[in-house]
């Protein structure tokens, strides 16, 4: 919490002091000043010290740990009332704004920057593509604004010559949708004379001093500024700011913004047509008066694409029209042609800061928002505006922007402190009342109409005939006489600061101002004359055309006088002020610690003043009488009604005010809050700071919660639909196979009388649930249509059958021929072939032994070896007639069939392997492997592995193992 900061660096909170005295506020300001603590806080208002030095606490770590926390729960930073704001504008779905004031060189500008980084580095976590590209534009616009909005004062290096207020979109997930602009009394006096020690716009200067020699050349520029007259006095003046890299991230930013290349160069050649404009010169004859040098002409209209006698004429004459509609064309003296082409280079920069003002807006503003597809789009503004200004020589510039802090200021006090004590009568709370200066009487002063300053020029500047500065004065002092903020040297005689028929001094908040009328009435006028407008508006550069829309308009067309200056800048400081009214405010309110930029001193006088003016200690007095926190019970209750047990989900209590007591009893701090008649006040955070950590704590139990209860019925409504979906497809199931059936028993109808039984009929394809139930019945038919072709078979050729079959099982899809056509004979002792060198022997098959006779001494019985020691056979993938016998006990036998002299041809291996599957498999009951090799046969002879190879050559099957004693060894022709 940020009360708990350590006592070594004061009170965090001025609202914690221990009295309410400017010495005391005083003494806590420069403490913390000193140990570097150049934030503090009055309730939710941020009191922000210009350290003038860089500072390391606005990086990513600190970013991180302001994310989502609670107002009071870190110590005072900028961070803290910007997550307030935005979570304030998450929360609610309320518009939000932080108002940033002070004076010059307190540091209004970089206060704002902070904020708009912290609010870019916490949005979007999910790095959505057009997110980011909406941060980068509002981030970068920041870089443009600066370089043509901003100058060196003698106050400060980057000062704010303009006023600023950017609305930043949110859609209803927090994330920045786009934005808008609105700039406020541009400084255009400075682009042609500044004070001593001060700049012209940075704009300027970066150009100069960053452009390339390439850009520089084209735009007929020199790398010197003091070879241009607009900014020759701020040549040699020093500032902090680099123009050569300011400018390359000027040029950066204008692109990542969006702005064409096309675009970019008319920006520029803008500017150096303003250089180049400021360095004419005339003379005159006594009637008539020249431009000195033509080459300048000649470049202004090169660069504004415009004719060069155009821009003589422009600059030398003045097109009228009189009464009767006859249109003249008027000289202008040497001093009016003067002040005609200063007035048309404040003009040009003017309408170019405005016109890339417009151009950002339309980059970044919202288009096609539909609340009902995107969500309620609520807003933070963020306000930069020129501080209250108190020079030496103020002019109507000053005066303007102190209007304009007196307009703040008032709005600070209406929902400070006037709105703070309104509330607490209304609510009918016990209220310490607190005097306040209220500058409602000033601002009547400056704006009130046929009475106020305002008017009373406006109306000079209506006036017929030569109406002078000096003439206003006097009309000002007739009737502000009596006002008693009012006064001048003619009202005052006896007060030797202000001079008479030129000064007159307003008793502002902020302490009294001294103004001089020199000047007022010509730059309250629009004195740009006509010609210039359409000079600009026949441009054949189209961003020039788009920036002077009112050119179009001929002599005789423009017959209404346009508003003041004065009367233009109050209607949108009247309209800044409503917007901000309709927000919640959230204020920064900066001090500038000393004159000398120095981030050690503290001038005490100065930052008393600022204090008062700033009406600093009224805030912490109605803070201190005061509460915290206040919310509608409806909406207290719904916050924080899942922290109590008798308001959760629902209270069934009389009112919300008796459910949001219980709330407040439950936790114990009945002492820490006041019972209005529609709200609840909440005296210190620290209570409400509780109830939000047991909220946080809830909120993920009961998201579970209610996740638990919405997964509960989606599942049931997914168990309906299921069962449904299960009934249509139980029954479609049964349809299916129904009609499976049904097509089943049409397709196989009267088969018995069919001469195949059905063999070439076609089965239908069966449904997914019958494809095991319909491969048995294919099984189950094909069994039946064997038994009907087996049982026509005679009983004498069932055993032939029976190997043939045991020989399919076996080589069907090994061997390429293996007898299948022939009859099987079994007895073949007649065929005996008597030739070649290697031994005949004659092989009969028993059901109990294998034979080996020798036919040569009438078929003795050489050997006999039991058929059960056979383990299995073996035989090629040929048609050779090679096959090997393998026994468990004996050496393997190896023998070649015979073909027989009859039939040569006759493969025999299938009938002698039919014969043995066929007798294991049926008498013995036992299965007799059967191997077909595809390269060597293998043996088992005398205890040792033996590969035998089997190729036929010229008709012949040859084997590379010839003759063993004891094995079955018979080679034969192959005829």
């Amino acid at each position: 919490m940020a009360e708990l900061e350590g006592l070594e660096f004061g009170k965090s909170d001025f609202v914690l002091l221990d009295e309410v005295t400017m010495e005391q506020f005083m003494e806590n300001l420069k403490l913390r000043f000193e140990k570097g603590r150049i934030y503090t806080y009055i309730g939710e208002v941020v009191v922000s010290v210009n350290p003038y030095r860089q500072m390391d606490i606005y990086g990513k770590d600190t970013i991180d740990a302001y994310r989502g926390r609670e107002l009071y729960e870190n110590p005072p930073h900028l961070y803290a009332v910007s997550d307030a704001a935005y979570k304030a504008m998450k929360r609610r779905a309320k518009d939000t704004c932080i108002v940033i004031s002070g004076e010059s060189g307190a540091g209004k500008t970089e206060a704002s920057k902070y904020i708009m980084q912290y609010i870019a580095a916490i949005t979007n976590p999910s790095q959505r593509a057009e997110v980011e590209s909406v941060k980068n534009v509002l981030l970068k616009s920041n870089c443009v604004l600066e370089a043509f909005g901003n100058a060196k004062t003698n106050r400060n290096d980057n000062s704010s010559r303009f006023g600023k207020y950017m609305d930043i979109n949110f859609n209803f997930n927090g994330d920045p949708t786009g934005g808008h602009i609105n700039n406020y009394l541009l400084e255009k006096s400075r682009v042609v004379q500044q004070q001593d020690g001060e700049r012209n716009f940075h704009s300027f200067y970066q150009l100069l001093r960053g452009g390339s020699d390439e850009m520089l050349e084209s735009f007929h520029l020199q790398n010197d500024a003091a070879a241009y007259i607009y900014t020759r006095e701020g040549a040699a003046a020093t500032t902090s700011n680099n123009d050569r890299s300011s400018h390359k991230a000027v040029m950066n930013a204008l692109g990542v913004i969006g702005f064409s290349e096309e675009e970019i160069s008319s920006i520029y050649q803008i500017l150096a047509s303003i250089l180049l404009l400021g360095n004419i010169q005339f003379e005159s004859d006594g009637e008539n008066v020249q431009v000195l040098g033509q080459e300048a002409v000649k470049h202004i209209s090169e660069l504004t694409s415009t004719d060069p006698d155009s821009v003589t004429k422009s600059l030398l004459f003045r097109t009228v029209a009189t009464g009767g509609g006859e249109v003249i064309e008027k000289g202008h003296s040497e001093q009016d042609a003067c002040f005609g082409r200063d007035a048309f280079a404040k003009a040009l920069y003017e309408r170019l800061f405005g016109w890339i003002v417009s151009r950002i807006n339309s980059i970044i503003e919202v288009k096609d928002y539909n609340p009902v597809l995107h969500g309620k789009n609520t807003v933070i503004g963020v306000l930069d505006i020129y501080g209250f200004e108190i020079f030496d020589n103020n002019s109507f510039e000053q005066f303007c922007i102190n209007y304009c802090n007196e307009k703040l200021q008032q709005l600070f006090i209406e929902l400070i402190l006037q709105q703070e004590q309104g509330e607490y009568q209304r609510e009918g709370i016990t209220w310490q009342h607190i005097d306040y200066f209220n500058n409602q009487i000033i601002v009547d002063l400056v704006e009130q109409p046929h009475k106020g300053i305002i008017s009373i020029l406006d109306e000079a500047c209506l006036s017929v005939g030569k109406v002078t500065d000096t003439v206003c004065l006097d009309s000002m002092d007739t009737k502000l006489s009596q006002h008693p903020h009012y006064t001048s040297r003619k009202l005052s005689p006896t007060d030797k600061t202000m001079d008479f028929q030129k000064h007159f001094r307003i008793r502002h908040y902020a302490g009294d101002v001294t103004y001089s009328v020199e000047g007022f009435l010509d730059k309250n006028k629009d004195l740009l004359f006509q010609d210039f407008k359409r000079l600009m508006y026949n441009s054949s550069n189209p961003v020039l055309k788009e920036m002077w829309p009112d050119g179009q308009l001929s002599i005789t067309e423009v017959t209404k006088r346009p508003l003041t200056a004065a009367t233009l800048f109050k209607n949108s400081i009247v309209a800044l002020v409503d917007k901000l009214a309709c927000k919640e405010p959230y204020y920064v309110r900066c001090i500038k610690p000393n004159e000398m930029k120095s981030p050690v001193l503290l001038d005490d006088a100065r930052c008393q003043h600022q204090v008062a003016y700033l009406g600093l200690l009224e805030n912490v007095m109605v803070r201190r009488a005061g509460f915290a926190y206040r919310q509608p019970y409806a909406r207290f209750l719904q916050r924080y009604k899942m922290t109590c047990e008798y308001t959760w989900p629902n209270h069934l209590m009389g009112s919300d005010r008796e459910a949001v007591e219980a709330i407040v009893t439950q936790h114990g701090f009945q002492d820490d809050v006041a019972y209005g008649h529609t709200k609840l006040f909440v005296r210190t955070p620290r209570s409400l700071f509780s109830l939000e950590q047991e909220r946080a704590a809830l909120i993920p139990i009961l998201v579970l919660f209610l996740q638990k209860v919405w997964r509960g019925a989606l599942a049931r409504s997914r168990c309906r639909r299921m069962r449904a979906v299960y009934t249509i497809m139980g029954v479609y199931k049964r349809f299916k196979v129904k009609a499976h059936f049904w097509e089943v028993e049409r397709r196989f109808a009267g088969v018995r009388t069919t001469a195949d039984y059905g063999k070439s009929v076609d089965w239908p394809t069966p449904p997914a649930a019958l494809s095991q139930f319909h491969n048995i019945t294919v099984m189950l038919h094909r069994r039946w249509w064997a038994r009907q072709i087996v049982k026509n078979i005679p009983p004498s050729d069932m055993l032939e059958v029976r190997a043939k079959v045991s020989a399919l099982t076996a080589l069907s899809g090994e061997r390429k021929d293996w007898g299948v056509g022939r009859a099987w004979e079994r007895d073949y002792l007649a065929n005996v072939n008597r030739f070649n060198r290697s031994t005949d022997r004659s092989l009969v098959v028993t059901d109990k032994y294998i034979y080996k006779l020798e036919p040569k001494k009438q078929y003795k019985v050489l050997k006999k070896v039991p058929l059960d020691s056979f383990t299995g056979v073996s035989v090629t993938s040929g048609v050779d007639q090679m096959v090997a016998l393998h026994t468990s006990s004996q050496d393997d036998v190896l023998l070649c069939l015979q073909r027989g002299e009859l039939s040569p041809n006759q493969d025999r291996v299938g009938e002698l392997v039919g014969s043995l599957v066929d007798h294991f498999t049926r008498v013995r009951k036992v299965p007799f492997p059967v191997k077909v090799c595809r390269s060597a046969l293998q043996l088992h002879m005398r205890g040792k592995p033996k590969s035998v190879t089997v190729e036929t050559r010229a008709g012949q099957t040859v084997a590379d193992f010839k003759k063993s004693r004891d094995g079955f060894i018979l080679l034969v022709p192959a005829n």
